[in-house]
């Protein structure tokens, strides 16, 4: 029976069915939240399945350990990014794990925390960090970053098309210390389009992607995951935009080919060999029932991959 939980964890049933915890094994939940998937994933793995969680939020950290205690000497949590992952599993001992989960979502309580600066429903500070001990916050780009960098900021991370107007208002507004400073400012420069998203959407994404280097670290980070996976061991990872989604899908296509050449390279001169199989070439989508219930879900993609055996 599936336990209440502070934050819905997206997907939970594709994430257990995809990873099959089974007794004795080890598995890794990357971004930790307040430890939904890994709830599940220790009750799957019973009775000595092991598992590691990382998170760089010591919020998400303080919750996930009230929630697993039940689980005991199983569960080992760090704060720590996925990114150093070869790292935390060389200091437990472990050499190979059979599953990873990746769940790159901002969670409920980062967003219902008015103070963590993620969100402009309720005004707060312009903070926007997963780890409080990193010295750049959003309100540093905000006030801080040249007019043109500004603008190639929101485009490359918010696929903000007004990029340009939207840096020229901010520059023009400075200083700016509020989230709810940022979304008027925003919306005074960009028209609501047709779709269900508030004009600084785009904005506030682009700033969070910034601070936290969340692109830098996936693409640092999936090549770790898959190679601490036993063979037959899975990875699961779960994107929420299409920049991390593209990432997912490019390195998961070329981790499963056996030659990187240029197409039109008659003769592969890569040495490249496959060390994983995609289990899914098209992108898993939550139910019609899970968005209603989680209307946040709507946007989640999964993709897996399963090592493969070494030559």
């Amino acid at each position: 029976m599936r336990e209440a939980l502070p934050h819905q964890p997206v997907l939970y049933h594709e994430i257990i069915h995809t990873l099959r915890p089974r007794s004795a094994g080890y598995y890794v939940d990357g971004t930790l939240g307040a430890g939904g998937h890994a709830w599940g994933i220790l009750k799957a793995s019973e009775p000595d399945g092991l598992l590691l969680g990382l998170d760089l939020d010591p919020q998400a950290l303080s919750l996930a350990r009230e929630r697993l205690k039940p689980f005991g000497s199983r569960v080992f949590l760090v704060q720590a990014s996925y990114t150093t992952l070869d790292e935390q599993l060389n200091s437990l001992g472990w050499k190979d794990v059979d599953g990873i989960l990746l769940d790159l979502g901002l969670s409920s309580m980062q967003i219902e925390t008015p103070t963590r600066g993620f969100s402009f429903q309720e005004d707060g500070p312009l903070d926007m960090r997963f780890d409080p001990h990193n010295p750049m916050t959003a309100d540093d780009l905000v006030n801080k970053m040249p007019e043109i960098e500004l603008a190639n900021l929101l485009y490359r991370y918010g696929e903000e098309r007004s990029s340009r107007r939207i840096a020229r208002g901010i520059v023009q507004a400075r200083p700016i210390h509020s989230t709810k400073q940022l979304a008027v400012v925003v919306a005074r420069v960009v028209r609501a389009g047709k779709r269900d998203i508030h004009p600084a959407t785009r904005t506030f994404q682009a700033f969070r992607i910034a601070v936290n280097k969340e692109l830098d670290s996936l693409e640092a980070g999936l090549p770790k995951a898959i190679e601490a996976l036993k063979p037959g061991g899975r990875l699961a990872v779960i994107a929420f935009h299409s920049l991390e989604d593209r990432i997912v899908k490019q390195v998961f296509r070329r981790e499963s080919r056996d030659c990187i050449c240029p197409p039109k390279q008659p003769i592969c001169t890569c040495g490249h060999q496959a060390t994983v199989k995609e289990l899914n070439r098209r992108p898993i989508r939550p139910a019609e029932t899970e968005i209603q219930e989680n209307p946040r879900a709507r946007s989640a993609r999964l993709r897996v991959v399963e090592k493969l055996p070494t030559h």
